[in-house]
């Protein structure tokens, strides 16, 4: 097996929004927001390598919203899906599987295309894997959440026939040498991948933990749906990847790819970060 760090760009997101009750005065310290008071924040995709498999985690925002829409997100960086997919010698017709945590556009958006004024899956010869309970919830999205749950990202994954879903409970056996964990507190039914690799297990955050600066448990986004849930989710995967040595793998930290654990005074905190290929 060998896993690769797909960059897709940076982003940038209300500061306030991404850190929910946490003062302004406190999170600009280890994220300084600009006079916007945006934050920039990565888009980091993983690639598995394993096998006659290809799979990528997550596929970032896109490029097929039109500007007004983009113009939110001041998208920017010399990082895309594409060029990192070819950085590493595949381009997106190698890919035989995508694994999206959860259907939100940055995570998702990339996972369909626009050609000849129609939508299609970027990775023509992938199954795209996501899980029942999430599914419904994103194509029936509540008023809070439906603005990051587009159609055009999503339903052209069904109509594809491309689409199939992961079995929801705790720790399933996906693929040899990955597991899947659900969390329920920033959407519902949002997928943790846990790799086996090199002796250790490694663990897509995804909106779990966005960043190290997310590590005390009261800082929570505003994003999510279910605060108090995420607040206990996040204390006992912490507890979890401490006790067990995991390597955090960090989807929107703008600075960190990798991170491990550590106890101390403040409560679980890093202890050292690097980059995927430092393993």
């Amino acid at each position: 097996m060998k896993l690769h760090t797909i960059n897709t760009g940076l982003f940038k997101l209300d500061g306030g929004a991404m850190f929910g009750v946490v003062p302004k005065a406190i999170w600009q310290k280890s994220n300084p927001a600009d006079a916007n008071n945006l934050c920039t924040w990565a888009m980091r995709c993983l690639l598995i390598e394993n096998g006659n498999t290809l799979t990528l985690v997550d596929t970032g925002i896109g490029d097929k919203q039109d500007e007004k829409f983009f113009s939110h997100y001041y998208l920017h960086g010399d990082d895309s899906l594409e060029s990192s997919l070819a950085n590493l010698g595949f381009n997106t017709a190698d890919i035989t599987d995508v694994l999206l945590t959860h259907l939100h556009f940055d995570h998702v958006g990339g996972a369909i295309v626009r050609e000849n004024e129609k939508l299609v899956p970027a990775f023509k010869n992938a199954i795209y894997w996501s899980n029942e309970k999430h599914w419904q919830w994103a194509i029936e999205p509540n008023a809070r959440e439906k603005a990051s749950f587009l159609k055009e990202n999503i339903l052209p994954i069904q109509e594809s026939g491309q689409l199939k879903f992961i079995e929801e409970k705790e720790n399933v056996a996906w693929r040899k040498d990955t597991n899947i964990s659900f969390a329920y507190g920033h959407t519902d039914a949002m997928m943790l991948p846990k790799i086996n690799y090199k002796g250790r297990t490694i663990v897509y955050m995804a909106d779990l933990l966005p960043s190290v600066g997310h590590l005390p448990l009261p800082y929570v986004m505003a994003y999510d749906m279910f605060p108090l849930k995420t607040l206990t989710e996040k204390q006992l995967f912490l507890e979890e990847a401490v006790n067990n040595n995991y390597i955090l793998y960090l989807e929107h930290d703008p600075i960190n790819e990798c991170c491990t654990l550590q106890r101390t005074e403040k409560g679980i905190r890093v202890a050292e970060t690097f980059k995927l290929t430092d393993i």
